[in-house]
């Protein structure tokens, strides 16, 4: 069988799925770019790892596979991709995710790195002896907006501080061993009105862009903070920057951005604000995810679902069956 990697996506992490692969396939690695050689090489592709599809893809005429290596669905144009394709994403973040999550609020309420700047400078600000005091979490409200993989994940390591965790996600339902009750997302404004922080874990679509805009941003507390490990435009960008600068909340901790590096770009500024001269954002460049241990898993799961495809299993994480009769391989 053969599996078609796009280059873009091939940066090395997906170097290990071979290793964990107890189906043969031939492996392709073709650029985009280079439209003849990645029209040749999908044109015989059973199955292929992007985490893109757009409308005017070459013909896929062998497909029974589009794997992407990440969870997001957003530039995946589904009507694109052929009738004869299964759509399958991978998750495994959540644990990296959630760690980044906690580690960011702690860095909120315990200013580490300020503390040790100032007393490196022989300046003891902050010090039982002078002052002033810092934050903790316990007893801190987490107000979790979409409570699936991460969003749970998130819940445990904030309950284990000791922090209240409220939840609402696309649909209503009962709640678990640490949220009584997962509401549905009609109680978003009520949520947020009772955070001290909010963390965004839901995907990107037209439902969900914008979801938290200028009205929203003024239902938080004055002192609340949100954070953005999803994707940016889950926020207005200008009515974001607008309540920071302003101080209509506390602050932002965001990892997902407005704007991304272009391919022959080496850094940008990751919104049109300046988001970087203000001193109540904590910045991070989509890094929440990205540890070693995110990759050997990804490659795993993957492996494991090509083994699936060969051996005509039923697949995991699946987004989207295929609609029509698959071609024999």
């Amino acid at each position: 069988m053969n599996l078609l990697i796009k280059k873009s996506d091939d940066d090395g992490r997906l170097a290990r799925i071979p290793e964990f692969l107890t189906t043969e396939w031939r492996i392709d690695v073709a650029d985009e770019r280079n439209r003849k050689e990645f029209t040749a090489a999908l044109s015989r592709a059973h199955a292929c790892i992007s985490m893109q599809w757009p409308t005017d893809m070459p013909a896929a005429p062998h497909l029974q596979l589009l794997h992407l290596p990440g969870a997001g669905t957003d530039a995946i144009d589904f009507n694109a991709v052929p009738a004869t394709a299964a759509v399958c994403n991978v998750f495994e973040h959540e644990i990296s995710i959630s760690e980044y999550v906690l580690a960011s609020m702690l860095q909120w309420v315990i200013p580490i790195s300020r503390l040790q700047a100032d007393l490196r400078r022989g300046q003891w600000h902050g010090s039982y002896l002078f002052g002033p005091v810092h934050g903790e979490l316990f007893g801190k409200t987490l107000g979790i907006v979409g409570y699936g993989h991460i969003g749970r994940e998130v819940a445990r390591r904030a309950d284990a501080f000791g922090m209240k965790v409220l939840a609402c996600s696309h649909t209503a339902r009962a709640g678990d061993a640490i949220v009584t009750s997962v509401q549905g997302i009609d109680q978003l404004d009520s949520l947020l009105a009772k955070s001290d922080f909010v963390v965004l874990a839901l995907p990107l679509n037209e439902d969900t862009s914008g979801i938290i805009g200028k009205r929203q941003l003024a239902t938080m507390k004055s002192t609340g903070v949100i954070i953005n490990v999803a994707r940016g435009d889950l926020i207005d960008e200008a009515a974001l920057y607008s309540a920071l600068r302003e101080q209509l909340i506390g602050g932002a901790i965001i990892d997902t951005w407005y704007r991304y590096p272009a391919a022959d770009e080496k850094t940008c500024q990751p919104s049109r604000f300046a988001f970087h001269e203000l001193d109540n954002v904590i910045m991070t460049p989509h890094a929440s995810a990205w540890t070693d241990e995110l990759i050997c898993r990804r490659n795993r799961v993957i492996a494991g679902n090509l083994d699936r495809l060969a051996r005509g299993e039923p697949l995991v994480n699946l987004v989207r069956s295929a609609t029509s009769e698959q071609v024999s391989c």
